[in-house]
């Protein structure tokens, strides 16, 4: 599938209007994934446009968009605010719910950074939420919701990334629901070295299309 047979399309999100980019595949999608960025990020992160292109190759629907207004942004504070953003991850959900393109349509979650934290809150608040993909994200800032998360959950981090490949470790430890951790060799928390962002979106392309393919066939 080409990038011409997708198409994103601008749409207004509640609940300050801001600006979400659904992107949607060719022909009907299978499911959508929602993602949500880390700190200093946005719906324009190229990073996070790669993968969500590739998941549009393979029949996914997504949408970025972002957490916070300009004026909330330049709190750091609300970068870390995790009730926060789980919140304005909801509302979004709550949206994808309801546009005619996107309604009933299996729902995955893919965070990065302390968008992670806020996908897993999300997911162990909501049962609709059929599977989750971190990439080198924060789940440890998650803390007593690790427990009650039921949808599958991946956890992508670079080998460079020593700290942040730690804290997932232990993070995992507090999940109940199938899990894995997958480790990109010699790659750093933004995933910039050759070939590492292209193993990102493989991994969360195979975790999607799996989990959110059983989900529909089970519904």
């Amino acid at each position: 599938m080409t990038t011409e047979q997708r198409r994103t399309v601008s749409v207004i999100l509640p609940p300050h209007g801001g600006e979400g980019l659904l992107g949607l595949p060719a022909s009907q999608a299978r499911g959508i994934v929602l993602f949500a960025h880390g700190s200093g990020s946005s719906r324009l992160s190229p990073r996070n446009l790669h993968v969500a292109g590739v998941l549009q190759q393979t029949g996914l629907a997504t949408l970025l968009f972002d957490l916070l207004t300009e004026a909330e942004a330049e709190d750091r504070g609300n970068v870390f605010d995790i009730p926060l953003l789980a919140e304005r991850l909801d509302s979004a959900t709550d949206w994808a719910g309801t546009w005619p393109a996107t309604r009933g349509l299996a729902l995955g979650l893919f965070g990065a950074s302390t968008g992670a934290a806020a996908a897993l809150v999300l997911a162990a608040r909501r049962g609709e939420v059929r599977a989750v993909v971190s990439r080198g994200g924060r789940p440890d800032l998650a803390a007593e919701a690790l427990p009650r998360v039921a949808a599958p959950t991946l956890l992508i981090v670079g080998g460079a990334d020593r700290q942040v490949l730690e804290l997932n470790r232990q993070a995992r430890r507090h999940l109940r629901c199938l899990s894995r951790l997958d480790i990109v060799p010699g790659a750093t928390h933004l995933f910039e070295e050759a070939g590492a962002l292209e193993q990102v979106a493989a991994l969360a392309q195979a975790w999607f299309r799996r989990h959110l393919d059983a989900a529909k066939e089970a519904s």
